[in-house]
Formats: C-alpha cells, sequence, structure tokens
C-alpha cells in the first residue's frame, strides 16, 4: 500500500477567493433581482464588470477594488437602517458571506472567467518523491506538457489519479482510508459495471487467488460481459429522458423506441468511441455512411413527450425544440442553454439569441408525428435495399391496375349518372355500395372480363406481398427538405417573431459560425461538440463516468457546468482525465480501467481501528468527504434491487436486446390510468425475469417498485439519481407480490443448495423442510445472497425466527422459511454497496 510513503502536513493560508464560485453565487442571490441583467437600480448591475465598477446615479461607486471602507455595497449590507440596509427584502447577507465579499474587494475585485468557459488545460500529475526518512513530498510536474498517459512509467509508484487525490489530502492534513477487502471489491466492481451481484462462486474464486493481477482481470472481464451495457446504458438512457410512450392523457406507445435502448446497450459493449456515439445521435442520419444503426441513432430526437391534441400548435413545435435544445445541452455540454429562451441567461453569459441560434441547427427536425401505418414522421424504413425494391415493384405493379379498374369504373359511372343520381351524388359509402351493386350492368362484355382479369391480378400481387418478409422499421428521425428561417421570438413567444438568426455556436465558445450548408446544419452541430477543442465535451462525460463509480461527479452538478453549478473539487484533475480519455480514442472502457485501478476507487468505505480517532477530525474538515479519504457507501439503484433478487433466486433471465416486456402489475396500480390497463400488455414468465432495462417505460405508469427506489421520471433529462432511503422501499420490499413471489424462489434454492452439498458429500437424506436443519438453510440462504459465510449469531437469529413462526403463529414450515428468506432481502447488506 503506497499510502504509507506520503508525508501529510497541514494546509497554510487560505487560497484566494474566486469570483465565479464564491462571489456570483452571492450576488446572484442576494443583488441580481434589483441588481441585475433585467433591472439596474440607481444604475448599478453586478452581472457585469463594467457596469459593477460604474459611477452610481448617487455619484458614489458600489465597488472600488481594493478598499472596502469605500466600497458602498459592503456599507449598505451592513448597514443597521432597515431603509439602507440591502437587500430590502428577505435574509440578509450572513456573516460569512460578507466576509467573502470583504475579501473579494481587498484582493482588488477581480472578475475571472468562469472555469468551464476556458479552454482544456493539460495538467501533469503531481510527483511524490521520497525523503529520507521514508515519506514523501508532493512535487508538481510542469503544467504545459501535453500528453497525458494512463500507462505509469517504471518509476511512478503512484496511479495519477491517487497522485491528484493525495496532494488534496496532504494539504488538508488528512489520510485516505486502506483498500478495502477482496470481498468487498468484487462486490463493488461487479455492480459498478454490471448492475448486478457476484456469484458466491465468483466470490470464493477471487479472495482466493493469488494472481497479482486478479484485480485487473476482474475488471477486464467485466467490461467484456454483455450485462456492462445493460449497465451503463442504462445511465445513458436517463440523460436522454428514454421512455416508450408520449405522455399526456392518452400517453400513446412510441413504436420501436425499445431498438434505440437496444442501440444504446449494443454501442456501451461495443466500446464505440464517445464522439461517434455523440455524432450518430445528432446526426446519423447525415453521415457519410448511414445505416440502420445510425438511423436508428436518431430516434433520439423522438423520445420527449409529444402532445397528440394541443390547444396551441406553434407552441406545442417549439415546446418540443425547447426540450431538444435542454437535453442536447445538458446531457452533452452541461450547459442550461434552455434559460435564455425567454430572457438572456441571469447568470451565464449565453443571451437569448444565442439560444435561438442554436435551435436552428435543428429548424430540419420534423414535429412527432403518429401514423397508423408506422410510415410518417417517426418510422423509418430500414429493410435490406433488394427487399424495399420487391416491396416497390409490388406498389407499382398494384398501382397500374389500380389505375385501370379506376378508368373501368370511371366509365361505368357515366353510364349510371343518366339513370342513377345516387351513383354520383350520394355520400361516399353510398356511391360505393351503388357502385358495386351496378357496376357489371354498365360494362359491355369486354370492360366486364377485363375488370375480373384485373381483380385477380390484385389478387396475386396481395399473395406476392404476403410471401415477401416483413419490412424492418426503426423509430428515427424524418426531417425537412425546405429548411425554414429562424427567428428570436419576442419573451420566448413563438407567436411574436422578431430578429432573424442563422444557426450559430453559443459565444461564450468563441467558435468560428459553422460552415456546412442547410441540410447538415446537425452534422456541424454533432462535429463541434465532438471536436477536442470543445471545452466542455470531455469534461463533461468523463465527469459523468466519475460519477458513477463514486456516487458523485468531480463536479456534483453533472448537467451544469455553469456559474450557477457547483465548482469541480479537483479541476485539475478532471481536466487531467479529459486528456486521458480524449488520447485513449474517446473510449469509455479505458477510462472505466483507468479511474477503476486506482487506490482512490479501491479504497474502503471506513477507516481501520487505528485511525478511528481521526474520525473527528475528517468529520470537520471534509463531511462531504469532498477530497475523497474514504468510499462512499451507496444504495442499489432501482434496477439493482429487481434485478439482484432475481439474481440471488438464480431465475434471472438475461437475454441481451428484443422488444420490452410489461411487467406484472396489479389491478390497483392499473386502475390509475385515465383508461385503465390500455397500453399495458402481458408476459410470458421467461420475461418476467428479464433485466429491468427491458422493461416497457411507460410515462404514466412506471413500475412501482422501480418507483420506489427512484426511477427517475423520464419527461426530462436526468443528471443525478435521488438515493433516498424511505417507507415506500421497505413497503415495497416486504408487501409486494414481486417479492414474495421471489422469497419462496429463493428458500427453493437455498433447499437445492443444500441437497446440492449433500449429494457431494455422499449423504442421501430426506430433502423436505421438516427434517432439514434450519440453521443449515439459514446458512445457505445467506452465502446465495451475500457470497459469505454466515456468522453464528445470524445463524441463531435465523433459527429463532423460523422456530418462532412455526410454534408460536402456526406458521407452515416451508411458509416460515420463505419468510426468513423474505427478510433476508431486506437487509442493508442487501441493499447496498460499500
Amino acid at each position: 500500500m503506497l499510502l504509507g510513503l506520503l508525508s501529510l502536513t497541514p494546509s497554510t493560508g487560505r487560497a484566494e477567493v474566486d469570483y465565479a464560485r464564491d462571489v456570483q453565487p452571492i450576488l446572484a442571490r442576494k443583488c441580481f433581482s434589483c441588481h441585475g441583467p433585467d433591472q439596474a437600480e440607481s444604475g448599478v448591475a453586478f452581472h457585469e464588470p463594467v457596469l459593477a465598477l460604474a459611477e452610481a446615479d448617487s455619484g458614489d461607486f458600489a465597488i472600488v477594488p481594493g478598499d472596502v471602507e469605500a466600497s458602498g455595497v459592503i456599507a449598505r449590507i451592513e448597514s443597521d437602517d432597515e431603509y439602507e440596509r440591502m437587500p430590502p427584502e428577505g435574509e440578509p447577507l450572513s456573516p460569512e458571506e460578507i466576509g467573502t465579499l470583504k475579501e473579494w474587494i481587498s484582493e482588488g475585485a477581480p472578475f475571472r472567467r468562469h472555469w468551464a468557459f476556458e479552454p482544456l488545460t493539460y495538467p501533469r500529475a503531481p510527483k511524490l518523491t521520497l525523503r529520507s526518512d521514508g515519506t514523501s513530498a508532493t512535487k508538481l510536474r510542469s503544467t504545459s506538457n501535453r500528453h497525458p498517459s494512463t500507462s505509469q512509467n517504471a518509476t511512478d509508484a503512484v496511479h495519477p489519479i491517487d497522485a491528484f487525490v493525495w496532494q488534496r489530502l496532504e494539504e488538508s492534513g488528512l489520510k485516505q482510508a486502506p483498500r478495502a477487502d477482496k470481498r468487498t471489491l468484487i462486490r463493488r466492481v461487479t455492480y459498478d459495471l454490471t448492475g448486478l451481484p457476484p456469484s458466491p462462486q465468483q466470490v470464493a474464486d477471487f479472495v482466493a487467488n493469488t494472481d497479482p493481477d486478479a484485480y485487473e482481470k476482474l475488471v477486464d472481464r467485466l467490461l467484456a460481459s454483455h450485462h456492462y451495457g445493460e449497465r451503463w446504458g442504462r445511465h445513458w438512457l436517463d440523460l436522454v429522458r428514454y421512455a416508450e410512450t408520449n405522455s399526456f392523457e392518452r400517453d400513446a406507445a412510441k413504436p420501436n423506441a425499445w431498438k434505440y435502448r437496444d442501440y444504446v446497450i449494443r454501442s456501451f459493449n461495443n466500446d464505440k468511441p464517445y464522439d461517434q456515439f455523440v455524432q450518430e445521435q445528432l446526426a446519423g442520419d447525415l453521415l457519410g455512411k448511414t445505416t440502420t444503426e445510425t438511423i436508428t441513432a436518431t430516434g433520439y430526437y423522438r423520445l420527449g413527450i409529444w402532445d397528440d391534441e394541443p390547444a396551441d400548435p406553434l407552441q406545442a413545435r417549439y415546446d418540443e425544440l425547447d426540450d431538444l435544445i435542454t437535453t442536447t445541452s445538458q446531457a452533452f455540454l452541461a450547459l442550461t442553454i434552455n434559460c435564455a429562451r425567454c430572457h438572456d441567461h441571469k447568470i451565464d453569459p449565453i443571451p437569448t439569441k444565442d439560444y435561438y441560434s442554436m435551435l436552428a441547427f435543428f429548424a430540419d427536425v420534423t414535429t412527432y408525428a403518429k401514423r397508423h401505418d408506422m410510415t410518417g414522421n417517426n418510422q423509418v424504413d430500414v429493410s435490406p435495399p433488394e427487399l424495399i425494391r420487391r416491396y416497390q415493384l409490388c406498389d407499382e405493379d398494384e398501382a397500374k391496375i389500380v389505375a385501370e379498374r379506376t378508368e373501368i369504373e370511371q366509365a361505368a359511372i357515366v353510364q349510371m349518372s343518366a339513370t342513377d343520381q345516387r351513383a354520383t351524388e350520394g355520400p361516399p359509402k353510398e356511391r360505393e355500395r351503388v357502385l358495386r351493386k351496378k357496376l357489371n350492368q354498365h360494362l359491355t362484355d369486354e370492360q366486364r372480363d377485363r375488370y375480373e382479369d384485373l381483380g385477380r391480378e390484385l389478387k396475386q400481387i396481395g399473395e406476392r406481398r404476403a410471401a415477401l418478409p416483413s419490412r424492418e422499421q426503426t423509430l428515427g428521425l424524418a426531417r425537412k427538405r425546405d429548411v425554414e428561417q429562424t427567428f428570436v421570438m419576442y419573451r420566448g413567444n413563438p407567436h411574436s417573431p422578431t430578429d432573424a438568426v442563422e444557426p450559430n455556436f453559443p459565444s461564450i465558445f468563441d467558435a468560428s459560425p459553422p460552415k456546412g450548408d442547410d441540410q447538415h446544419r446537425r452534422l456541424e452541430l454533432a462535429k463541434w461538440i465532438t471536436e477536442p477543442s470543445n471545452r466542455l465535451t470531455s469534461r463533461v462525460i468523463v465527469n459523468r463516468i466519475w460519477q458513477h463509480h463514486f456516487g458523485r461527479g468531480i463536479v456534483r452538478s453533472a448537467n451544469n457546468f455553469g456559474q450557477l453549478g457547483t465548482p469541480p473539487t479537483h479541476p485539475r484533475l478532471l481536466d487531467y482525465l479529459a486528456q486521458v480519455f480524449m488520447q485513449n480514442g474517446w473510449k469509455l472502457k479505458a477510462m472505466h480501467r483507468f479511474i477503476m485501478t486506482s487506490e482512490t476507487y479501491r479504497t474502503a468505505a471506513t477507516l481501520p481501528p487505528e485511525q478511528t480517532s481521526q474520525i473527528g477530525d475528517v468529520a470537520s474538515i471534509d463531511p462531504g468527504n469532498d477530497l475523497f479519504w474514504r468510499f462512499d457507501p451507496r444504495r442499489l439503484s432501482a434496477e439493482e434491487v429487481r434485478d439482484s433478487i432475481l439474481a440471488v433466486t438464480g431465475k434471472l433471465n438475461t437475454t441481451a436486446y428484443g422488444p420490452s416486456f410489461y411487467e406484472e402489475l396489479s389491478p390497483e396500480v392499473l386502475a390509475g390510468q385515465s383508461r385503465p390497463g390500455q397500453g399495458w400488455g402481458k408476459a410470458s414468465e421467461s420475461d418476467l425475469n428479464r433485466r429491468s432495462v427491458y422493461i416497457h417505460v411507460k410515462r404514466s405508469l412506471l413500475t412501482p417498485l422501480l418507483s420506489a427506489f427512484d426511477f427517475p421520471e423520464p419527461d426530462t433529462t436526468c443528471e443525478a439519481r435521488f438515493a433516498t432511503l424511505q417507507p415506500g422501499q421497505a413497503m415495497s420490499l416486504l408487501n409486494s407480490d414481486f417479492v414474495h413471489k421471489r422469497a419462496s424462489q429463493l428458500a427453493d434454492a437455498a433447499r437445492q443448495d443444500i441437497d446440492s452439498n449433500r449429494d457431494t458429500d455422499h449423504t442421501r437424506a430426506n430433502s423436505t423442510p421438516q427434517t432439514q436443519s434450519d440453521a443449515a438453510y439459514v446458512r445457505a440462504v445467506i452465502h446465495r445472497v451475500f457470497g459469505r459465510d454466515a456468522i453464528a449469531a445470524e445463524v441463531d437469529d435465523g433459527t429463532n425466527l423460523i422456530g418462532e413462526l412455526v410454534t408460536q403463529h402456526g406458521v407452515s414450515p416451508t411458509r416460515a422459511q420463505t419468510l426468513y428468506a423474505l427478510s433476508v432481502l431486506n437487509w442493508n447488506e442487501f441493499v447496498f454497496v460499500f
């Protein structure tokens, strides 16, 4: 363990105040309402340096750089006069906030550009050098080196991630917890990469493995599993508001939406470069080589909510576009560009014009629509070309025959019009009825024979078409050929267009305007987002990877790197990871390996007994574990809870990909819809055992068990799920039909394990619950669920519970064992990863 080499010394001195991190949030909360983007009372506004430092209407200056006493803002916020004190309403500034403003002014009131809007830096990992006493000092390497690497030189004893983290710990006078034990690590790593628990045999093999590379091989094995894509693809689906229905009252299905889900899972499993992954979703129909896969990727545009009967169609259209702006800017760039729809962004330098310039990139995106033949805006034919041609030939032959039959019918109608007015002037159905009934009476023998021949030919064409393989369709993007001009909408009102705008990137990026033509706007956007020089894209995705490994990102506000977001705890590490990520071809799996092979990831969740005396200091210095002195335990996600229950019972169906299935829901749950039960089907027992990622996601009818464990509302992008602990979870794990059914299966599996062990020992015994040892049963359940041996106290508690249920409550032995299995599925150890 390299931790012992570090010299831990307290930090000295306080870092200078950072305007974006420390000052602007105070001004935004307390001052901007009167002195900000919307109004500048008394001629003072704090959102721009020029206005903040300007002379006020009174002749005074609100901020005098370097002179706290002369700065009127300090005098006003500290005034005892209620008519003078600022802010005039709401909570006054705290002493800490006032102190921050004073220190900032005394330092010269520097207005620095926000960190996220600066270009990527090229930091090198801190270097740890040994002292003669066996400890080490942290020495920074040159920050000008432009080639960070995931590899370590023979002289580099410390993982680069650890070097960054340990440096901060050293400055704060903290020590990192030691490495977690092997049993804890395999459970942590397996859940992290696959969302499933390791089997008892996998745990035993790893614990017993003395290969020095066993851990690295474990990581590689899990990354190669198709379960990896199911786990990490679900993270992406949260970001892009994946669901398979439209929302609103009818909440109708989006046909073939599941194919986009499978595209995401396959992309992760195939380790598709992230820049390619982004480009396919934003412009998969515009790439040099389009495939079924790239067209399916454009299903991204069809995942949002859609009102099939809007009161204001134009407003609904712009709401759809706003959903795209919101999701694209937050998911790929971690910017809240959508805040500028109605007015200039109040915090970030994003004017309304930038919002509509971004919207112009999507001007060729058609509105979502529903057609019963599934060939409208949303369903794209991706059949093989030869099959499409065979269908086209059928259509062409049919059109010719229909045209000739129509000529014959028209000739008959002319004859009928003189004798039967209903054939030409009645309602359509009436005219058709008369035509069918009297057609033969007004045809010549030659016309009649030809008409019958044509009918037989039509039937033959129908038979030809029916014999063809089914055409393959996918949910994708249909686009407009004639791109309309985009305008800035006054106060966001689509009925009030003002200035025309062209597609352009947000001005904070100082990027050159796009050069593509109108038909390739989205491709230009996709290329710009994935340029290595883009200062946000690589930072954002490595932060998301870090987030799902550690429970929070280096930037906690993963969808908002703007000035109201949370500053990075380790900004140099963030840029280092972004550079490493791009250097390694934008590959996600390489970044997983890099992060997971660090000591910081492998650290224990608690300090060892000999360091417990430090707990009080740690709690005061770093209560939120911002410095990563330990691993944060986490509760299983909603899908992990359900999938783990299936896994430990041995019933998990590991079949990957394919149409979604419908989970079993009670009549009471179905009754909660406006049309109870509509749009919810039934599934086979085999499908009901599939992983949760394949459950049909209906916006108005989310699976109750998943919802209890914080499955996100899919109407908007979700940067991070809540991880609550609330009574509904206990009620679900104790009372739901799903869990009771699975507890019974767990009990059966445990009894089979006992029999299997007896067979191995050449021992034959009656396997009925009445004659089995309750103690052996308890051990079998705990071993199956947790992959470890039960301790004596657990065996005693379990056997006592089973005995009391039988003797005091009249429960059958079989039922008592099932209830014990149910109780184990409610243990903290089952629903937490440490």
